[in-house]
């Protein structure tokens, strides 16, 4: 039978292994519910435990000692094991139960993850999901996540990926018939050039690449904005280009309500480039009982 003492020694390497991903005390007290001092005091109480210092810390920053760095590699597969088997437990029921926690790309949550996610929860009303929604490239699991979805460039390459949603998707440039209107027409990618451009950027400050193929030929153009949207906000830059700002250039499968509608008109789709769409990654190393179900419920998504 464990004691409080055994428990909080898993508590005081849970939270020195998150420090070593968040390289911050106060990073660390966020992103799990504590205050400043109380993330110190279990550190102090780890370090008195096992005899030596395991961070560094300086005004700026904290990073392990050797012993920390060798203590937290030894340390993550049997932690990550330990909270598999955790919510294994409070799965054990015959219906599975519990907290599916996914870090994904902002792309999927228009139009792609939201009916996905709406028949998954009907098939298990006991499952409970929450989404981290960040564009930088992160280890999902170490992000205190159980999985992740990204694109297929963007995956680690120790990860398991399962296609999710369309197979293929395709980047398109539009604009309004206002806007095109008395213009001449654009018969090269190359022609953006002379045009009002909504630029989309990442949290990481680059700028979606606008990117385009036809018959072998493939060219990147990095026209100048003078309006500039966050991608998490796509849907402000799509209706700047509704309201004849000047050409956008975003997934097609955003636009295609607006070609719909004709508030939009497509712009050299045979320029459009193609691509595969989005996948769900894991580590078999860490695998709770919704997650299980999740990627069960996904593959015969797939094959209907």
């Amino acid at each position: 039978m464990a004691n409080n003492e055994d428990i909080s020694g898993f508590d005081d390497l849970a939270v020195f292994l998150d420090i070593c991903d968040t390289g911050g005390f106060r990073k660390t007290a966020q992103r799990l519910g504590l205050s400043p001092s109380s993330v110190s005091e279990r550190v102090k109480r780890l370090e008195r435990q096992v005899g030596v210092p395991l961070l560094t810390r300086t005004t700026r920053s904290v990073s392990p000692t050797d012993a920390g760095r060798s203590l937290a590699e030894r340390l993550l597969p049997l932690y990550y094991e330990a909270r598999a088997a955790l919510k294994d437990a409070a799965s054990s029921q015959r219906e599975v139960r519990g907290l599916l926690k996914l870090n994904v790309t902002g792309a999927v949550m228009v139009d792609i993850l939201p009916p996905l996610v709406g028949r998954f929860l009907e098939m298990h009303p006991g499952v409970r999901m929450e989404f981290v929604v960040e564009d930088r490239l992160v280890d999902a699991v170490a992000a205190g996540c159980d999985a992740g979805i990204r694109y297929g460039e963007h995956l680690a390459q120790d990860m398991i990926a399962v296609p999710l949603g369309p197979r293929r998707q395709r980047c398109a440039l539009a604009a309004s018939p206002s806007y095109l209107a008395g213009r001449r027409r654009l018969l090269h990618p190359k022609d953006v050039l002379d045009h009002e451009c909504i630029r989309l950027r990442f949290s990481s400050g680059a700028y979606v690449l606008w990117e385009f193929e036809r018959e072998g030929e493939a060219l990147t153009v990095d026209p100048q904005g003078r309006l500039v949207v966050g991608v998490d906000a796509a849907a402000a830059a799509i209706d700047f280009a509704r309201s004849s700002r000047g050409l956008i250039y975003t997934f097609e499968n955003w636009l295609q309500p607006h070609f719909a509608s004709g508030d939009l008109e497509p712009v050299l789709p045979e320029w459009w480039t193609t691509f595969d769409g989005p996948s769900l990654y894991f580590s078999r190393r860490f695998m709770p009982a919704p997650l299980r179900a999740f990627i069960d419920f996904v593959g015969s998504e797939r094959r209907d």
